[in-house]
């Protein structure tokens, strides 16, 4: 399940959930700059621009807002001259196939605005050295806990463990850590990474290296340790993200991966914003989650449409700029990409939280090595197929982690001719 990469599959919405926002009187047909953005992004975006008229002089700003992010991914996938947008607020991975499908187009920023980015989040919006787009908000989740059934933030995987077991009878809990939000793939790859399997490997710089995959002993051999009871699961850790959320909030579960685009849920029951990352089997190492960015795409369409430059100006002026961006969050409430928005005072402790917890443990969600099948299966069937094998079907964890090893291993070396 990879629903909360960027966000949720469903079926393609008609438009009409479009909304038009009035940015500066319109001369002609030739300077309404149209912007599509999901369920949740749409309406929110509507609201910001309409506050402020002058983000780019000249132009009116149409919003079309589709009834979920998979649907908005469907209508651009389907989009033609005459139908698409100037500009798409879709998910890192939309990159490499809009790019070689010719729908998105390459777009240059001055030093100026890339400085107020950290470097990497250009790198998920990349295809082939060109950038296609701004960061507008990371996408990630972290590890929240009930303070109610434990006291302190765990500095260890097997310290959650040891809670889980000592709480399990009288607490009634039906698990110990799950994945409230993002899924089984895309939440669950800090669980995965804390154990020690990564989706892919980095050097000490920070590159990418080919045809290393993770240890299937060490990853296997940790599952056994952690989350067996002989050929059983001890429960800890489900190998489902169903009811996970309902259970947290009831308090019958102490530990739980939940989403930025979902907080405010908790937040609302009472419960602190104690973010962090998964933490490893190592006190001071944490599990990675993906940590990309969403971002503003320019399409090739704004320049047939006669408006390139005003979608280009939009993309630096209020989609890149502080100002924007806090005044987008303040409504979408995600942690803004943007630095100086990330630093403003208006920006939510949760906001920061989520922040934090990608600034110590999150990794580029590169769509060139998950989404290819190349060693069998891509990354998000083959990552909870693996927890369903061994959690629920009772498969040997070192042998279904040697077989995820080698899928991972092939996908990443597939994947290198579309970076």
């Amino acid at each position: 399940m990879n629903t909360k990469r960027f966000g949720f599959a469903g079926v393609f919405a008609a438009f009409a959930l479009a909304v038009s926002t009035l940015v500066a009187p319109s001369a002609s047909a030739a300077t309404e700059i149209v912007v599509w953005a999901d369920e949740s992004r749409g309406p929110n975006l509507t609201k910001v621009i309409a506050a402020k008229g002058d983000w780019v002089s000249g132009y009116t700003v149409k919003v079309v807002t589709f009834s979920s992010f998979d649907a908005l991914k469907d209508a651009f996938d389907k989009a033609t001259d005459a139908s698409g947008p100037d500009i798409v607020v879709g998910g890192n991975d939309w990159v490499p196939t809009g790019a070689k499908s010719g729908k998105l187009a390459p777009l240059a920023l001055t030093a100026a605005v890339k400085a107020r980015f950290n470097p990497t989040q250009f790198l998920d919006l990349t295809y082939k050295g060109k950038l296609y787009g701004v960061p507008v908000d990371i996408n990630n989740v972290a590890m929240i806990y009930n303070t109610k059934l434990v006291s302190s933030a765990p500095k260890t995987f097997g310290e959650m463990v040891s809670n889980y077991k000592s709480l399990k009878a009288s607490k009634g809990l039906k698990a110990g850590l799950c994945v409230a939000g993002g899924g089984m793939s895309w939440g669950a790859h800090s669980v995965f990474s804390a154990l020690g399997a990564d989706a892919y490997q980095f050097n000490s710089r920070g590159g990418i290296v080919y045809g290393r995959t993770f240890s299937a002993t060490t990853f296997g051999s940790n599952v056994r340790k952690y989350l067996m009871d002989g050929k059983k699961s001890n429960g800890f850790f489900p190998a489902t993200d169903t009811g996970c959320k309902d259970n947290f909030l009831a308090g019958t579960v102490p530990y739980a991966v939940i989403g930025n685009w979902e907080w405010a849920d908790y937040v609302a029951k009472g419960f602190t914003m104690n973010l962090m990352p998964v933490p490893g089997v190592k006190e001071g190492t944490y599990g990675k989650m993906f940590g990309s960015v969403s971002g503003a795409l320019l399409t090739t369409f704004a320049a047939k449409h006669g408006v390139e430059a005003g979608a280009k100006s939009l993309l630096t002026n209020f989609f890149a700029s502080t100002d924007g961006q806090v005044r987008y969050q303040a409504q979408e409430k995600r942690p803004p990409a943007e630095k100086g928005a990330q630093a403003d005072a208006t920006v939510s402790a949760a906001q920061r939280g989520f922040g934090s917890a990608a600034s110590l443990a999150g990794i580029p969600q590169i769509g060139a090595f998950l989404n290819t099948n190349k060693g069998g299966a891509n990354y998000w069937d083959s990552a909870p197929a693996y927890w369903t094998a061994v959690l629920i079907d009772g498969k040997d964890a070192v042998k279904e982690a040697s077989k995820l090893a080698s899928i991972w291993r092939v996908n990443v070396e597939a994947g290198k001719a579309d970076l």
